[in-house]
């Protein structure tokens, strides 16, 4: 059987919007869904038939609003007993989750659950904010209103050219395929300290020089995908500034932005590192988190 996409559910606006967006990416990616509900046992005085059934109803309400947006796509709903953190680690092809949205402006606040699967999983996660529509993947229509038979946003890859990761690299280039979008791979530098300078550094050059010389290593490093993926159209950015700060005006108005993680365990556990924190946490559209080595 192919592995499935897997959406938690909790019954929040939040998760319900994750579950309709997962459900999108397994039909585009022609695998089933899977909605999970992650449930703990609770004291004896707080349990019972009314708990029981609350939990149910999470899950029907996402199955049937899944059935009447994606008709077409194969669902498997299951409740499962235990943390939701490790529940969600389970194999899929990726997880998604929804992340509560901050009012009065567009952003994430990572709930305990989703920064816990980020930081841990070993599989692509994909986090969604409340009220995503199938509408905000796509161009607006000629008169400027929401429409899902245009063309998709572009899918932005922010791409560390220090550590520029395969499995990033092809997340990207497939999640753009699968669209039939464009693939925006976006790099940011900044000027180096010159006590860190070693031969031959890029940093002795001055600062347009700088950015032609990291925009001509970035083209080099996306060459193989492109020849890869030949029918996916790339534009390639470099920008002097900080990357959290880049990345999220470069998402502005994408369908999805592609970071990773390195898995590496650090002393103090596993972490999501700073310029992914910053990504989930202030960019609108859903951000793709795929960890590697």
């Amino acid at each position: 059987m192919l592995p499935p996409v897997m959406a938690g559910v909790d019954g929040s606006a939040e998760s319900l919007a994750a579950a309709e967006w997962a459900a999108r990416e397994a039909a585009r990616r022609d695998r089933p869904l899977r909605l999970v509900h992650a449930w703990q046992r609770q004291p004896r005085k707080d349990a019972g038939p009314s708990a029981a059934a609350a939990q149910r109803r999470v899950l029907r309400q996402a199955e049937d609003r899944i059935r009447r947006t994606c008709p077409g796509v194969e669902v498997d709903a299951e409740q499962v007993e235990g943390p939701a953190t490790g529940v969600l680690l389970h194999a899929a092809e990726l997880v998604v989750l929804g992340s509560r949205g901050l009012s009065g402006f567009t952003g994430f606040v990572v709930g305990s659950v989703a920064l816990g699967v980020v930081a841990r999983a070993t599989l692509p996660v994909v986090l969604v904010r409340a009220g995503e529509e199938a509408s905000d993947d796509h161009l607006p229509a000629g008169d400027g209103s929401p429409s899902t038979r245009t063309g998709y946003q572009d899918v932005v890859l922010g791409l560390d050219l220090g550590d520029p990761c395969d499995e990033v690299i092809e997340f990207a280039f497939e999640a753009a395929r699968l669209r039939g979008a464009r693939l925006h791979v976006v790099h940011a530098w900044q000027e180096p300290s010159p006590l860190g300078l070693g031969p031959g550094e890029i940093g002795l050059v001055n600062g347009p020089e700088q950015a032609d010389e990291w925009l001509g290593f970035l083209d080099a490093v996306i060459k193989v995908w492109r020849d890869k993926y030949p029918e996916v159209e790339v534009v390639e950015t470099v920008t002097e500034g900080r990357a959290r700060s880049v990345l999220v005006r470069a998402a502005t108005g994408a369908s999805l932005l592609v970071v990773g993680r390195r898995t590496s365990e650090r002393p103090a556990g596993p972490r999501t590192g700073p310029v992914t924190h910053a990504a989930v946490q202030h960019v609108g559209c859903p951000v793709a988190v795929v960890p590697h080595e």
